[in-house]
């Protein structure tokens, strides 16, 4: 079970670090945010290196769906009336930024990069489209109704976004990674301050950024009671039609599509990790129903970082760590929060002020309904009597009978049946 994108590009060639080596920022983590922020801190002249603890873009950034779009669900109509329009307005700039960042990029890279209109549709509720009609134009969106879109089923209305993109995203990593200092194999097994310890070197820094998908610091941050970890699935189809555009529910667990070359992607039917839900059985069901003479050629998982307020978190680590930072919880929209991120951290690193580093701090509030149930998912499952425990913070693990795994209802941490890791944020395979 491997992703269309791991199918269709060659795995990157980067040395294990083998010796003792002094940079001003280390990147714990070779997925899409890490690279970028190496990019930027090149691009900056700011001497870095950057260490995966597998290959480049091995984790999570393999089984996206790789669409870059400032279209994030139906969020801009709850950010105003979260935090108001100027906060808001501030996330949609930095969005629309990072989708032109990535267009300026893919000029010169290689990786199918296709302008394509966005959409966010409702099957059954089309005031809540309009809503979000109504809070783009406060904010000066480019976003319009649209109703008869390419769907194998009717919808009560939909938010277009125009010019937005999709790519394939491991073509772009190569791409841009080329000429990086990148450390592959090279897994971080303790920070001593600013000092990374790894199996055959330390790396001593002036500052560091953990771009592992989930922070695998527990001591900072608290981010083992403001995430969670969500789960979806991906099947490809062949014959069966172009859409000609990029479309997701705005109900959770419903259906997105897009399309790559001569395939059609259908993702969705997701559920907390560790927790019941769907798998692709549910995606092959709809595709024998309404593409018949559609024949599967890949099909994937993937697990999303999901925040309590729907914002990434993007900063300082904590609020008591000055030279740590953070880049995590993209709610399922990973290719633009990673850029985000990118830009937001590199300018902290070298001390400018950056017009979004407030909105994506860390450490903003948490006082969010998602907070407790983070909090009694903790409390259930630590109370489990139940093996195998999870060596992340000790939670019951559950067996997923789709993929053959061990998964941890409150991190989100995934272990193979022989208990070596494949999710973090654990750090370590399942002891026996």
């Amino acid at each position: 079970m491997e992703s269309l994108w791991r199918h269709t590009s060659e795995n990157t060639d980067f040395k294990r670090l083998d010796r003792d080596i002094s940079t001003d920022v280390l990147i714990i983590g070779g997925g899409m945010a890490g690279v970028l922020c190496a990019f930027f801190l090149q691009r900056a002249g700011v001497p870095y290196a950057l260490v995966e603890a597998e290959t480049l873009s091995g984790g999570i950034t393999k089984n996206t769906t790789a669409k870059i779009t400032s279209q994030h669900g139906l969020l801009y109509s709850k950010l105003i009336r979260r935090l108001g329009a100027e906060q808001a307005e501030k996330y949609l700039t930095a969005s629309e930024n990072a989708l032109q960042e990535y267009r300026a990029l893919c000029r010169d890279i290689p990786c199918d990069f296709e302008e394509k209109d966005s959409y966010v549709y409702s099957l059954d509720n089309r005031e809540i489209i309009e809503e979000e009609l109504d809070a783009l134009r406060k904010l000066g969106g480019r976003a319009e109704f649209a109703e008869d879109l390419p769907l194998p089923f009717a919808v009560a209305g939909a938010v277009r976004f125009p010019s937005q993109a999709q790519f394939h995203p491991l073509k772009f990593i190569a791409g841009i990674s080329k000429n990086l200092r990148i450390y592959e194999h090279t897994p971080v097994r303790e920070l001593i301050g600013t000092t990374a310890m790894t199996d055959y070197g330390r790396i001593t820094a002036k500052k560091i950024i953990v771009a592992t998908h989930f922070p695998f610091l527990n001591k900072h941050g608290g981010y083992f009671i403001k995430l969670y970890q969500h789960r979806s699935y991906v099947i490809a189809l062949e014959n069966a039609p172009n859409l000609g555009g990029m479309y997701v529910d705005a109900a959770s667990g419903g259906l997105s599509f897009r399309n790559y070359r001569d395939l059609l992607l259908i993702g969705g039917k997701g559920h907390r990790t560790g927790k019941k839900g769907g798998d692709w059985t549910g995606l092959r069901d709809f595709a024998e129903t309404h593409y018949p003479g559609a024949a599967e050629k890949y099909h994937w998982a993937t697990q999303d970082c999901m925040t309590l307020d729907g914002i990434p978190y993007i900063g300082h680590y904590s609020a008591n760590t000055p030279n740590l930072f953070v880049a995590a919880g993209f709610n399922k929209w990973g290719m633009t929060s990673s850029m985000t991120a990118a830009g937001i951290l590199s300018d902290l690193i070298q001390e400018k002020e950056n017009p979004y580093a407030d909105l994506f701090s860390p450490s903003r509030s948490v006082l969010h309904p998602q907070l407790f149930v983070n909090g009694f998912e903790a409390i259930v499952n630590l109370l489990t009597p139940t093996l195998p425990r999870c060596p992340h913070m000790g939670c019951a693990l559950k067996w997923n009978p789709y993929e053959h795994t061990w998964d941890c209802p409150c991190h989100g941490s995934r272990f193979t049946r022989d208990g070596k890791l494949i999710d973090n944020p654990a750090t370590g395979d399942l002891k026996e």
